[in-house]
């Protein structure tokens, strides 16, 4: 899979904790991306848009 461009973000609630989060990549079409900052030429999801959404719609509720 060509991810050349993704463009990587981190959440805004992210701290400066040395890196222990999860960058997203959003902008490529029908797919998200998200990776571990600590290994990002390590493994990536790969999420429907609509589970993703889910995810976070689900996650801002906890």
């Amino acid at each position: 899979m060509d991810l050349t461009g993704a463009r990587w973000r981190k959440s805004t609630k992210s701290g400066n904790n040395g890196g222990a989060c999860v960058e997203v990549a959003d902008n490529l079409p029908g797919r998200v991306l998200v990776r571990d900052t600590k290994d990002r030429d390590g493994g990536t999801l790969t999420i429907a848009p609509d589970a993703w959404r889910a995810f976070v719609s689900f996650a801002k509720q906890s």
